[in-house]
This record gives C-alpha cells, structure tokens and sequence, in this order.
C-alpha cells in the first residue's frame, strides 16, 4: 500500500488526486490538465517556464523533476525560446502522458483557431 500523499483538493482539478501511483491515478481532459498547469505559471504570461514546469512535477511527487522539466520543455519547445505556449500544448501533453503518468482524454488541443494560437490565456 501506498503512503504518498495527493495533492490537495485545491491544487486539484475537481478535487481529484494527481499523484502518479495507480491507485490514484484518474484521467483528465486536456482542459483540466492545463487550468491545473496553469497554477505554475508564476509570471502569469500565459507560457510555461522550464522553472515553472519543475514545480509543477515537485508538487506532483514525481522524482528527478528538473531532469523532467528539463526534457519535457526540450521536447514541446519548437520554436526554442525556452517557454511550452499554447501552440506547442499538444506536445506537452503526450509528455506527461507517457512519462509523468498523467492519463489525459478529450479533445486533442489545436492551432488551428487564431485566438488560441495569439491569446493563449488558459
């Protein structure tokens, strides 16, 4: 039995828990993951740092969260400026899907609206 801890309703989309194990693990749409993501923002640009992912993975309990973030910015970042934005959401996602242990459905995020892709604001 597990003794890691969720985090706490607030933190959570709908009061759910976040933690990786699989016994508390619940599957997210791509909305509440990101109003959960959002909470990092600490700039409140609307974009998500290298920083403000790693703290997103440390509350998260994850392990070795700036080698995370790290890799996770490295591989949504297309445009290279250091910063996850809304048009490079999609490639986040399938990152905390298949190496954070996140279980995220709905609808897939796209670009192809003008006001996501300049107003990204969650």
């Amino acid at each position: 039995m597990s003794t890691a801890k969720c985090i706490s309703p607030a933190a959570a989309p709908g009061g759910r828990c976040l933690f990786r194990g699989k016994e508390h693990r619940t599957t997210l749409t791509t909305a509440e993951f990101k109003e959960w993501l959002k909470q990092f923002d600490a700039d409140g640009d609307g974009r998500i740092s290298r920083r403000e992912l790693r703290e997103a993975i440390r509350r998260r309990g994850a392990r070795f969260a700036s080698v995370k973030a790290w890799r996770a910015v490295r591989r949504a970042d297309r445009d290279r400026n250091g910063f996850v934005d809304e048009c490079e959401m999609e490639s986040l996602v399938d990152f905390a899907e298949k190496e954070l242990g996140f279980l995220i459905s709905g609808e897939p995020i796209t670009s192809s609206s003008s006001s996501a892709r300049h107003n990204w604001k969650w």
